[in-house]
């Protein structure tokens, strides 16, 4: 059985007075024990959230591919596990759309990520467009080949599958077409990987919120979700960890 992932992905929000939050989160995946529960904040939160709850998985929101070098404003993967951060999210939409990465990109990423001991979620998912034009499926097989490192493992790497536009619009699939395109995924990985990649998570990303949560995460081949903005508060975010201890 796979367990059940709960990741909140705070992006660029949140400052030191925020972290407060982590409390009431923490409380909630305490009450969790069969859900392993994560929150990835900015860079300059790493340090201080791990300070502060060292028994909730901290992560960073992004990672350079490179080790050391002359990347102004880079962080790497040594860097960040350095502060305290156990894991990465690498390929998410808005760094594809907003900073223009690939999905090679995020293939080099993930592999420097996993050379420093860090886990891995790795984001694939559509466009508007794309899925308007019947290619949603081929693209995330697509991305799925282009970014899975050649070692990729249920032990450090997880899948999010995120319709790029559903991502903080409130707007989600139907619950069909998340299971349809969890099942592709799925059967891809393990055209990739073979039997491992039935161990493998595979989480749902796009304005999860209490309300929907449930319903979601009872579709098959969803392992948890990637939650936004309702991972800022506890308050949100306690009750999607809940639905998922419930559905465990």
């Amino acid at each position: 059985m796979r367990r059940r992932s709960i990741v909140g992905n705070w992006k660029m929000n949140g400052g030191l007075a925020t972290l407060a939050e982590l409390d009431g989160i923490a409380a909630a995946a305490g009450a969790a024990p069969d859900v392993d529960v994560a929150v990835a904040v900015p860079a300059t939160l790493i340090a201080p959230a791990h300070a502060r709850i060292p028994t909730l998985a901290i992560g960073a929101e992004d990672v350079h591919e490179a080790d050391h070098g002359a990347h102004t404003g880079c962080l790497s993967a040594a860097m960040v596990k350095e502060a305290g951060a156990s894991f990465t999210i690498v390929g998410h939409s808005e760094r594809r759309g907003d900073q223009h990465e690939t999905s090679h990109d995020a293939f080099m990423k993930a592999a420097a990520a996993h050379r420093h001991g860090l886990g891995v979620i790795l984001c694939v998912g559509e466009l508007q467009a794309e899925r308007d034009a019947g290619r949603a499926e081929r693209v995330v097989q697509a991305q799925i080949e282009k970014s899975l490192p050649d070692d990729a493992h249920a032990d450090w790497l997880t899948l999010a599958y995120e319709p790029r536009w559903a991502i903080g619009t409130g707007r989600t699939p139907t619950l069909d077409d998340i299971a349809t395109m969890h099942a592709i995924a799925r059967a891809k990985l393990r055209q990739m990987v073979g039997d491992t990649a039935l161990a493998m998570r595979i989480l749902y990303g796009g304005s999860v919120t209490a309300d929907n949560a449930a319903r979601i995460m009872a579709v098959d081949n969803v392992d948890g979700a990637l939650v936004g903005g309702a991972s800022l508060t506890a308050a949100k975010f306690a009750p999607i960890i809940a639905a998922a201890h419930r559905g465990a």
